[in-house]
Parts: C-alpha cells; structure tokens; sequence
C-alpha cells in the first residue's frame, strides 16, 4: 500500500481491459505493448475536452518550489484522474551547499495564470531533447478546451530609474547568464541560490559568485542584498535576482527608487489563451514522429497526446512493476500514441516519476493504477488533473 493512496494490480501479461468509464468524457484502460526490451504494460487515460463537465487543469503543491505526490495533489484538489507532468530540479550533487528546489523545468500555467517560465536548454534535468525543440515547449489547453502542443516564452521587463532592463526569468531555478530574473509569492520559500549556479550550457558548472538582489514592494525597492535570499515572498513584493550583468545593472538600484516589474508568457502558435500549460519535450507531430527519437534506451515512461482536433486527450503511463519495468524507448513511445490515434503527443517525465492515478465514484481518495518503478510514490513538481464537474 502507498502513503496516501490505494495500488491496484496490473493486469497479468497479454491481458487488455475493454475500458471503464470514471466520470462522463472520461474513460480508463490498460493494456500490454511489444516492445524492443520486452512486454510494456500501458495505463491509459481518454479524456473528451468537447464534453462540457470535463476540464483539465495544472496539480501542483500550491508554489513553484515544492513537490508532492501525484496521489496528493490530486485528493487536495479532488481531481478524478491525474499523472507527473514535467523534469524538475531533483537534485543538486554538483552544487554542494545549495539544495534542490524541486522547481519544474518549463512554462507551467495554471487555471488560467502564470507561474514560472523555462529555465536553459543545458539547466534541464531528463533525457536529450529531440532536434528542434527546446525547454518552452509545452502541451496545453486554450480557454477553447481545445488541448495543442506549443511553444511559450517569456517576455517582460524591468523600469527602473536608469532605463528598462529586459527580464529573463520568473520564478525558474535557473537563470541564463547576465540575466535578471523575478521571483513572486508563487515560487515559495525555497532558496533561491541555484538560479545562479550553472552555466546556460552545462548544469553543473559552479555557482556564480557575480550576483545581486533587489526587493521590491509596492513599486519601490526595499532592500538589497550580495546574495540570492530564501523564505516566503508577499503578494505585494517582487525579488529580482541578476548574475554577472544583470548583477552589474541592479547594483544601481538604491532603496526607495521606483521600479516597475511586467511579465508575460507569449506563445508561438496560438492566439488562444491557455487556461492550462505544462513542460516536456514533443515526439509526435501531425501524425509525424519527431526526427531523432531516442530509439535505444528503455525506460517507463509518461506521455500525453490530442486527437480530434486537440477535443480529446490520452494520457498513458507505463507500468514500472519488475515484469515491464524495461519500458520503452522515446520512439516505440511516439509509436505506440500515433497507434492509439493521435495526432500529437508530448513527452513527460518518467522512471520513477511515473503514476497515473483515478478516484472511482464514491470514494474519497484516489488510486495509484500503475506500479511506480520505485516502489512508491515520488514528490514531484506537478502534473496534469482531469476533473469533473456535475
């Protein structure tokens, strides 16, 4: 038994379930895959956006930098379905001295609101992207319930006393080089020294020892500090944190000075707004594969897909029990959900992040359907909730 959550069995290889519904537009099913490293075991979620009592939202612990378990966040919330969602800083071995944030790598939206944007290409944690796509990538669904795979930056700027400086950070463990990056009330009390630790292109490279922090409040600065701070941010305060020469430029800041902070997810594709958004890398693309899938190493894996249009949703986890635990590889994963009909899919994270978890009508905690590969449940940063409404 999980803390906090019942485990069901997996069904014994070769077996398929015909499906049960969970809630109206909202459907579950597992089912046995052939793959390369041996027999994978599927945990599948259909969920239809066109029906108007289904909605789809971010689960998160309730601040950027935190983590919880998929089971947790989902009773909390009361969310009949959920899976992990995104890579996070889940550790910090390089850094000695700093502790992990548990922050997700990429964009993340929820009901509608901006929490965080992506941290660098080489900040990342999880396997090598494909070609072509990079940490703003993201699966969403618009306020059309329409779900999309698409492509969020962040756009938004310091006015200081000086002039304008561009921001290139909100609420990420990781900013670019000669950066300034933003931190709010929605990041936590975590500290918030490995945002400038690393480089943009390599995780592990030390920590910078160029830094300053200005905190703002109520438009104006209130303090200063050499070093990136900790502890809970107010609603009414802003903490911007530069490296080399965005330390350089918040340097001329000085107590009492006005200074305004904007800042805004912009995506490249679609002039929809998201109500949700989440991280990962695409490996399906109008029925395509992506170019230079990982074809050689097996692994569980979580990954969601669109169908439809984007007015139906699958999401489907592997089983990490010892029998399936091989998995599969990103390409036998972009594979088998162009099999399943979409047209899109969306890698998440997996191995022993993977859970997928539904709650049957009545009761009042959800459970764990798969096996996480670890034995248990593992924090995370968050994930996708599926939610019903009468």
């Amino acid at each position: 038994m999980l803390a906090g959550a019942a485990l069901a069995g997996a069904a014994p290889a070769g077996a398929a379930s015909a499906g049960r519904r969970i809630a109206p537009g909202i459907t579950y099913r597992q089912f046995d895959v052939d793959a390369a490293a041996g027999p994978a075991h599927v945990h599948l979620l259909t969920v239809d956006l066109a029906n108007p009592h289904v909605r789809v939202d971010l689960l998160y612990p309730g601040t950027v930098a935190a983590r919880a378990t998929v089971s947790g966040m989902a009773d909390a919330t009361r969310a009949v379905a959920g899976v992990n969602g995104d890579f996070f800083n889940i550790t910090e071995t390089q850094h000695p001295g700093v502790q992990a944030t548990g922050a997700s790598v990429g964009p993340a939206i929820a009901d509608g609101r901006v929490l965080k944007a992506a941290v660098p290409d080489g900040q990342r944690f999880g396997p090598a992207l494909p070609p072509g796509t990079n940490t703003q990538d993201v699966f969403g669904v618009g306020t059309d319930r329409r779900a999309r795979l698409d492509h969020l930056a962040l756009v938004g700027s310091v006015a200081t006393p000086e002039g304008r400086l561009p921001l290139k950070g909100l609420n990420q463990y990781a900013l670019p080089e000669n950066s300034v990056g933003a931190f709010t009330a929605q990041w936590g009390s975590a500290s918030r020294k490995r945002s400038v630790c690393g480089t943009d292109t390599q995780r592990s490279a030390p920590c910078s020892t160029d830094t300053h922090e200005v905190t703002v409040r109520d438009g104006r600065v209130a303090s200063t500090a050499d070093t990136p701070g900790s502890g809970t941010i107010p609603s009414d305060t802003t903490v911007l944190v530069g490296r080399e020469e965005g330390a350089q430029q918040l340097r001329k800041l000085s107590v009492g000075d006005e200074v305004s902070v904007t800042h805004t997810l912009v995506a490249a594709s679609s002039g929809v707004p998201y109500a949700f958004a989440i991280g990962g890398f695409p490996v399906l693309r109008d029925g395509t594969a992506l170019s230079g899938l990982d074809d050689s190493t097996s692994a569980v894996r979580t990954v969601v897909g669109l169908k439809g249009g984007g007015q139906q949703m699958l999401i489907l986890a592997l089983d990490g029990a010892a029998a399936y635990r091989t998995g599969m590889t990103v390409a036998e994963e972009a594979a088998t959900m162009r099999s399943l009909g979409a047209s899109d899919a969306f890698n998440l994270d997996g191995g022993g992040s993977t859970e997928l978890v539904t709650r049957d009508a009545g009761a009042s905690a959800v459970t764990v359907r798969n096996h996480p590969s670890g034995g248990a449940e593992r924090p995370v940063a968050n994930g996708i909730g599926v939610f019903s409404a009468p």
